[in-house]
């Protein structure tokens, strides 16, 4: 049987290295069973693992590679391989992989630490990290930093529920967001990202402005708290709040739609989706009044959300039409991705409510979003830490990729 070696290099890095290399081998008419490379601060580590032909002469072969890493400054290593060690190798990328995304304002190592002794505990392997997120000055963070890792993991997970339980546990230690997903061909195909609105796209549950307005403030946050973290039913909740809004102006309206702020990153977001190609929806248990507002403003494909009823300029405490509650929600997911042609595991469904569960359990990826605690722990994905574009590395979107959006030829790293 042929000869395996493993070659690897490390040192500055320098124009010409990988070609200056592969020159080499090509010398000795080798295969190239695997290669890989990284660049960290401008120092390079590389490796390639080559079968040789049966007249090969080993030596000769690692001399040359020496004497070309020498010649420019880099640490060369050539190690056999024995032929079961790399069927062994072989066998295992049949293993189920996984993506494990670490979101947060600044990496430390002590989160590195914790999260990859839990990898470790339950058996699973990295084959690659990346930094998704951009380079971070020295110093003093900037004003709404973000940083991102992503960990490429392999291996049999015998207890998924208690591995996405320890991670789930360990995010809320640290502070951070920890993401886990199957790496499988979905994740990179994903077409529709559908929204809830408020305390979503939104910083505000619209109804509970509109309240104050009406000098019903605190009875109509009350309700909606108690809404939002499912103790009553959204629908029911919904109509007591509506109807406490009888006799507001519809001036009113127009004044909470000019003072809404943006979540942090939903611009970005929605912004780059649209470069990318994706589709985006709010279906929201909120008034079409402000969503049709967000859908011009933000550049929305679709909106769905209920219809409050206006009579010579005063809101009459109805709404028009049926409510569009949680099972509404999953309901349009569900329709929408029949018009658009793609399976339910293409889209993406981001919620913070109770009402939000059903359309998050029905997308191929749901996101509990700043959420509450019951909607947190119900929900496949949860982003607390950072703004709504960190979306954008659950899919592996670099920075890198997300400055160049306007390019037709992007895809995930």
């Amino acid at each position: 049987m042929n000869n395996i070696l493993l070659l690897t290099l490390a040192g500055a890095d320098q124009p010409g290295l990988t070609a200056g290399v592969t020159a080499v081998l090509a010398e000795y008419a080798v295969n190239v069973l695997d290669i890989g490379q990284a660049v960290i601060h401008s120092t390079l580590s590389m490796g390639v693992l080559v079968e040789t032909p049966p007249d090969c002469d080993h030596a000769a072969l690692s001399q040359a590679v020496q004497a070309y890493g020498t010649a420019r400054g880099m640490r060369v290593r050539s190690t056999p391989v024995a032929a079961e060690s790399y069927a062994q190798w072989v066998r295992g990328q049949g293993q189920a992989r996984y993506i494990i995304t670490l979101l947060a304002r600044k990496i430390t190592a002590d989160q590195l630490a914790k999260v990859t002794a839990v990898v470790y505990r339950y058996g699973l392997n990295i084959d690659g990290i990346n930094r998704l997120s951009g380079r971070i000055p020295l110093g003093e963070l900037p004003a709404l930093s973000k940083a991102c890792v992503e960990f490429s993991v392999r291996g049999p997970l015998r207890d998924l529920a208690a591995f996405r339980r320890d991670l789930l546990e360990l995010a809320a230690a640290l502070e951070v967001d920890l993401a886990f997903q199957q790496d499988n061909m979905y994740r990179r195909n994903r077409r529709l990202v559908a929204f809830d609105m408020d305390s979503t796209l939104i910083e505000a549950e619209v109804i509970d402005e509109l309240a104050a307005l009406a000098g019903v403030g605190e009875q109509v946050s009350a309700i909606t708290e108690r809404a939002m973290r499912g103790e009553i039913d959204f629908s029911e909740s919904f109509r007591t709040r509506v109807a406490l809004l009888k006799g507001l102006e519809e001036g009113a309206l127009l004044q909470v739609a000019g003072e809404l702020k943006i979540t942090e990153g939903a611009e970005q977001l929605i912004d780059t989706l649209r470069k990318l190609g994706y589709k985006t929806a709010i279906l929201s248990g909120g008034f079409t009044f402000f969503a049709r507002h967000l859908q011009q403003r933000l550049g929305i494909d679709y909106i769905y959300a209920n219809e409050l009823d206006i009579v010579d300029g005063r809101v009459t405490g109805n709404v028009v039409g049926a409510i569009v509650d949680g099972a509404r929600k999953a309901e349009l997911l569900c329709q929408l991705a029949v018009e658009e042609g793609i399976d339910l595991q293409q889209v993406i469904a981001v919620g913070d409510g109770a009402n939000d569960l059903p359309m998050l359990s029905t997308a191929g990826l749901g996101i509990a979003f700043r959420a509450k605690p019951l909607v947190q722990q119900s929900a496949e994905q949860s982003i607390s830490t950072l703004g709504l574009d960190a979306i954008l590395y659950l899919l592996g979107f670099s920075d890198r990729h997300q400055q160049a959006a306007g390019a037709s030829d992007i895809a995930p790293q």
